[in-house]
């Protein structure tokens, strides 16, 4: 598939579209990514982590991105 060669593949977009979500309570998150992805919530955040790093990332979702670069940031400037 051309578009998963040059752009984001279907991984790296069902993990972007996660964070888009907002969730109930603790631990909904890291249940719906082991369902949905079928990895671990430490692998999750490893391949978010790269992706706020992604220009095609940034591409595909500015927003998500942009908001979790931001909250990143923050959390880098605190320590």
């Amino acid at each position: 598939m051309e578009e998963e060669q040059e752009g984001l593949s279907e991984r790296a977009r069902a993990v972007l579209a996660l964070e888009r979500q907002s969730w109930s309570g603790p631990g909904a998150k890291e249940r719906a990514v082991r369902e949905r992805l079928g990895i671990t919530p430490t692998r999750y955040y490893q391949l978010l982590n790269a992706l706020l790093d992604d220009p095609r990332a940034l591409a595909h979702d500015p927003v998500t991105v942009n908001r979790l670069r931001r909250v990143r940031e923050a959390r880098r400037a605190r320590r």
